[in-house]
């Protein structure tokens, strides 16, 4: 153990500790999966004070040649038990396609209309608040994810039920600004290839992990094609993947678990709104 303590050193040791308390929290979890259950299971749950979380993670979508195209996923499945683990919440199977056009130029990305992403979390939750619920919360892992969410929100206000989503630009902004090193970058990058160290180690490969950092050109997503508008990126990064670390991942990991856990509090104390309340579609 000692030699262990010496060859880790000090910051290793940290990051060690900490992972191992997250593993064994998982073990005792205070939330429960609405797929291990039966229906009469269900129906004695799905009642109108209940918290119900659905991730959303994509299970198809570029992340430079370094992470895998189920990046999200791996993220979205891991914050799912972390919040099982801590928040008397149920939690609905994790929605693995949506909103994603900025990508479409890397082979093996997947894409939903708009439309079609905001009523696929519109009938999920609508078919779910049939039974009780009032209260939702996407653990959203996406950027391009936020509109269709706040279109879905407003559909579903009408009818009577509160939705919220997980803004990740915003839930660790704190801690990723006291760890970031990159200039620009917000795709693959340094934050995001740090986190998945931290989660999944074994899916990174860091010996193909570079730098892409091209401005933005007008507007569009990441493109292959030098001068089309958007940020050129050869790799699919936008950003610098080489200065990921894994302490970096811990502290933005264990900010955004922390985030997730304050937006579900928020939400068991917001009002349910009056059918009517939102925007018609």
């Amino acid at each position: 153990m000692m030699r262990t303590v010496r060859d880790l050193g000090i910051g290793m040791l940290a990051v060690a500790v900490t992972a191992t308390a997250a593993h064994a929290q998982l073990a005792r979890t205070r939330g429960v999966e609405l797929a291990d259950l039966s229906w009469q299971e269900a129906e004695a749950v799905l009642t109108p004070d209940a918290v119900v979380v659905i991730a959303l993670g994509a299970a198809a979508k570029e992340h430079g040649p370094h992470l895998r195209l189920d990046n999200d996923l791996r993220m979205a499945e891991y914050l799912k038990q972390r919040v099982l683990a801590a928040s008397n919440v149920i939690v609905a199977p994790t929605i693995t396609y949506h909103f994603y056009p900025s990508f479409l130029e890397y082979p093996g990305s997947t894409h939903l209309r708009f439309e079609t992403a905001r009523d696929v979390v519109v009938d999920i939750v609508s078919s779910l608040a049939g039974y009780g619920p009032r209260r939702f919360y996407v653990l959203n892992t996406g950027v391009s994810t936020l509109r269709p969410l706040a279109a879905a929100a407003a559909v579903l206000a009408d009818q009577g039920i509160v939705l919220h989503y997980t803004n990740i630009l915003e839930v660790a902004a704190e801690a990723e600004e006291r760890v970031r090193e990159q200039e620009v970058g917000t795709h693959a990058d340094e934050i995001e290839t740090s986190m998945m160290l931290y989660i999944a180690p074994e899916r990174v490969a860091m010996s193909k992990a570079r730098k892409d950092a091209s401005p933005r050109e007008g507007q569009g997503g990441l493109t292959r094609v030098r001068g089309r508008p958007g940020v050129y990126s050869e790799s699919g990064i936008w950003g610098d993947a080489t200065l990921a670390t894994v302490e970096k991942g811990r502290v933005v990991v264990e900010a955004t678990v922390t985030g997730v856990l304050r937006d579900l509090e928020t939400l068991r104390e917001t009002p349910v709104p009056a059918a009517g309340a939102g925007e018609r579609r």
